[in-house]
Parts: structure tokens; C-alpha cells; sequence
């Protein structure tokens, strides 16, 4: 199905989740040159007895409803239509981990994130009962944890489409939902409501704190029976160090009646609230206590901190015959993309290739190595200078080592570079990184590219506050600039502007 092009508009490109129903897919907006997420459904594997029409009609009619519930911790709907025997629904594309992948990575899970996790979905849930939308299949597979530790959910709507009958069940065996994480209410069949959502956030919050499901069975009916006639086992007996108020919390979610749960999603919120940490310093990427330590602080925050994990790169094409990556084609599709302008298509096709013709040709072949240069030109033309820096200092290295520091080609992947620290803010390795590669270039006799890098290192000095080494620095430019240029050259009467105006600022 790789390539396959939904509505005219969405190319599909990798897998990033599957289930019995559906996948999801991150795609290609050709019309807005951006990433999307892509989830198909099959009407036909979602339910017996209804018309895949009425299933169509009714799972358009729903994503209308729920693309009208605006809130930071739920995932932007694009579109959505079907397309063949699929539905489709088309969201924003979300870097991060799902909240499953997250916790196997942190075992056992701090309680503090817990809190954090809960009191984020605790405020999403709140916006959409507000409709009133019921969410239906509230798991850590719906949750997604951000670089900058803000959650977002997941399949809003969805679930309502599918879930008419839960106590049906599927040719499988299996009924239609998350047993694991289903409310009594819901197991037999009964309304739903946003005590429903409630009982599948205990669930998830007993799930990270203890590091396992309430409710555990070999069985779908199994685990369903369980949650209607056992009573949960208190986190506490696993976790010593959770405390009693969170433990209580977890236990009142888990209550088989829903009258017995909490009122609402803003009374869960109002029980976190004392537990939440204070002002403070996250852990790093991925933290969902930085909302909290740091509220509303941009990411990252501190220098050098790492980026958020780029996307999945678009998968290579495959040569006829299926030996492996065909080259020339991606090759021929990076042109096509960027003769279009679409600069983000580039980027995907060049990002995907690049691993498997390393693979087959070598990682100093010629190949690659071209490769590698227009992948790292086109993640700069597309803004992405964190992710173009490594690219860049690699191919500066390997030319290095071939050439010399002094070659043409080193020297460019060194002055790019520098630009790339420039753009991220990081100043002083910028400043750096210009003075490095200065010599060479007055050496050579370049003086074109000498004066623009003795006038970027002068801008940069202004920027990290060093006023008198600027004006230094931008002082002995002018005078060469205007030896070589004459007095009324736009680079002089550029120097003496900005000199002028940092004299008055100093009076």
C-alpha cells in the first residue's frame, strides 16, 4: 500500500500503528506540502450487521462533531471522507511516544508523572464532555507524551463510531474496544457516559503506577468478568511510596458504580491539583511534569538541549525486481518535489533513502555522499537546522580527512554549519565556528566570502552583548570594505548604519 494516494491528496508513506480494525499511516499532504497522520478504517471488520454506507455516513458524521472540540491536548482533525472500501481520517501529524512506549521506557513510573499524565488528560476530557462527546477507548495506545512533556489524546470520536454494541463480538472472538481498560457500564452493553472516561483514567493511572492493568486476563470475556465482580487491588500494596490521597483517587475512578466515581473530570483535576509538582527544572525531553515546572516556558529551554525526534522518514522506492532501494528514482522524485516547491516532500524521500543506499553502496561512496549533501542542503532550505547541523559536521569531517581543512568543499559544509548554530540562537558556537573557517578564506583570497563572515562574527558579538569587540570587529571591516569597495558599496554604508546607531545607543 506504500505510495498509495487517498482522496487525491494524502500519500501514504509508513506504518506507524495497526490494529484489527485499521492503521495508521503518516502520509503526504501534497496540497500543503506538510506531514500528516492518516488512520483507514474497514467498515466491514468494524461491525456485523449495519451497511458499510450507514457506517460510512455515521463516521463522517461524527468526525464533524469532534472536529469542532478545539483544545491544546487533543489532536488536530484535518479531513476526513472514505476512499474505496477505507474510511479515512487525517490529524496532525504528533512527534513524541505514546504513553505505552513511554511507561516500558521509565519503569516503574515516577507518580509524579502520573499526576502530571492524569491532570493533562483530566483537562482534555473536561473540554470534550463539555459537548458532550464520550471518548470510549481512553488507553496509553490513545495517549501521546510530546517532546515538550504536554500530552495530547488520541481517536476522539472514533470509538463512538464503532462501539453501537459493545457486548458484541467480533468473527475473533474478541469484543469491539480496550477490555483492559472498559468500565462496567460499558462491558454489558449499558449508556455511556463521561463517567465511562473516568473509570478507563483509573485504569491508566493504576497502569502506570503499578505497572499493570487493574485487570488482567487470558481472555476477553475474562477480563470483562473481572472488572464487573472484583475489586481493584490498591496501588499502594505494590508502590509504598504513592501517596494515600493519589491512591484513594485511583480506587474512586475504579469504583463499579459509576455514582460512586468522581462528579467529573474538573473534580479529578481539583484532587491532582495539591499533588502536582512546583516550580522547578524538568528531567528533559519527553517530562510531563515540564508543563508544570515550567509553564508556558518555550522548548527547549536550555542550550543545547536536544531536538524532538524527527519524524518517520519517507520509505525508499523500490528498484524493479525488488533488490533493494532504487536511487536514480528517489533521486529523479527529490527533483520533481522541489520543482514543485515542495520542500517537505524532499525531505521525506531523501531522509528515508539515505539509510538503505548506505546500506548497499557504502557509506563513503560517491552516492551517498551526494545524497547526503541534498539532504542536508533541503533540511535547510526547509528550516530544519538542528537536524541539517549533524548532517553537515559529518560531511565536513569526511571531507576533511579526504581534502584537507582548506578544501572549497569542507570549508562550505563548515560555513553552513555555522550558519545552522546561527539560526538555532546558539550564538557563541556560531562566533566560533565563523573565526574557524575565517583564515582560510582570506588566505585563499576570497574576499567576498571573508567580508561576510567578519560581518556575521560582528553581528553576533552585538547579540551575545559584546558591544566593544562589535564594534571592533565592524570598525576594521568598514575600513576594508571600503579600500576594496569604495565608500558608497552597500556593504560600507550597511557597516556605517549599523555603527551609528550602536554609537547612540551607547551615549
Amino acid at each position: 500500500m506504500n505510495g498509495r494516494v487517498i482522496a487525491d491528496r494524502y500519500e501514504l508513506s509508513t506504518v506507524i500503528g495497526q490494529g484489527g480494525m485499521g492503521q495508521v499511516w503518516t502520509a503526504y499532504d501534497g496540497r500543503l506540502d506538510r506531514r500528516v497522520a492518516v488512520k483507514l478504517l474497514r467498515p466491514d471488520h468494524m461491525t456485523k450487521g449495519t451497511g458499510a454506507d450507514e457506517m460510512r455516513r455515521r463516521f463522517v458524521r461524527e468526525c464533524r462533531v469532534t472536529a469542532q472540540v478545539t483544545h491544546p491536548g487533543l489532536v488536530t482533525v484535518h479531513d476526513a471522507g472514505s476512499d474505496g472500501d477505507d474510511l479515512y481520517l487525517v490529524m496532525q501529524y504528533v512527534d513524541g511516544a505514546d504513553l505505552a512506549d513511554h511507561l516500558a521506557e521509565h519503569e516503574p513510573y515516577p507518580w509524579q508523572w502520573t499526576v502530571s499524565v492524569a491532570a493533562q488528560i483530566c483537562a482534555v476530557l473536561a473540554a470534550v464532555h463539555a459537548v458532550p462527546i464520550v471518548h470510549r477507548d481512553l488507553k496509553p495506545r490513545n495517549v501521546m507524551i510530546k517532546p515538550d512533556g504536554t500530552v495530547t489524546v488520541l481517536d476522539l470520536g472514533v470509538a463512538s463510531v464503532i462501539d453501537t454494541d459493545t457486548t458484541r463480538l467480533t468473527h475473533t472472538g474478541s469484543p469491539i474496544g480496550s477490555p483492559a481498560y472498559m468500565a462496567p457500564e460499558q462491558a454489558m452493553g449499558g449508556t455511556v457516559g463521561p463517567y465511562t472516561d473516568l473509570y478507563a483514567l483509573g485504569v491508566l493511572m493504576h497502569e502506570l503506577l503499578s505497572g499493570n492493568v487493574p485487570f488482567a486476563g487470558s481472555t476477553a470475556l475474562g477480563v470483562l468478568h473481572r472488572h464487573l465482580y472484583e475489586p481493584p487491588l490498591p496501588v499502594g500494596r505494590v508502590r509504598p511510596d504513592i501517596p494515600e490521597p493519589l491512591e484513594g483517587l485511583v480506587l474512586r475512578l475504579l469504583a463499579k458504580d459509576p455514582q460512586h466515581r468522581p462528579s467529573g473530570a474538573q473534580e479529578v483535576y481539583e484532587s491532582l491539583a495539591p499533588l502536582l509538582p512546583r516550580r522547578g527544572n524538568p528531567g528533559g525531553p519527553l517530562d510531563p511534569t515540564r508543563p508544570f515546572l515550567r509553564p508556558h516556558a518555550p522548548w527547549p529551554d536550555r542550550a543545547g538541549a536536544a531536538a524532538a525526534p524527527p519524524p518517520p522518514p519517507r520509505p525508499p522506492t523500490a528498484a524493479p525486481g525488488g533488490r533493494g532501494p532504487d536511487v536514480a528514482a528517489a533521486v529523479d522524485e527529490v527533483k520533481k518535489a522541489l520543482g514543485e516547491g515542495s520542500i517537505t516532500r524532499a525531505v521525506d524521500i531523501l531522509g528515508g533513502i539515505l539509510p538503505a543506499a548506505a546500506a548497499e553502496h557504502g557509506e563513503r561512496s560517491p552516492v551517498v555522499r551526494i545524497l547526503r549533501k541534498q539532504y542536508a542542503t533541503t533540511l535547510m532550505d526547509d528550516g530544519q537546522y538542528r537536524r541539517a547541523l549533524p548532517e553537515l559536521r559529518r560531511l565536513a569531517d569526511d571531507r576533511a580527512a579526504e581534502a584537507g581543512p582548506a578544501d572549497p568543499q569542507t570549508l562550505q559544509f563548515r560555513h553552513d554549519a555555522a550558519q545552522c548554530l546561527e539560526q538555532l540562537g546558539e550564538a557563541a558556537a556560531a562566533i566560533a565556528e565563523y573565526r574557524a573557517v575565517l583564515p582560510y578564506y582570506e588566505n585563499a583570497g576570497d574576499t567576498g566570502r571573508a567580508f561576510d563572515v567578519r560581518q556575521r562574527i560582528g553581528n553576533l558579538l552585538l547579540a551575545v552583548g559584546d558591544h566593544a569587540g562589535a564594534r571592533h570587529q565592524l570598525q576594521a571591516l568598514l575600513y576594508d570594505t571600503e579600500r576594496v569597495h569604495g565608500p558608497y558599496h552597500r556593504l560600507p554604508v550597511e557597516l556605517r548604519r549599523v555603527l551609528e546607531r550602536q554609537r547612540q545607543f551607547n551615549r
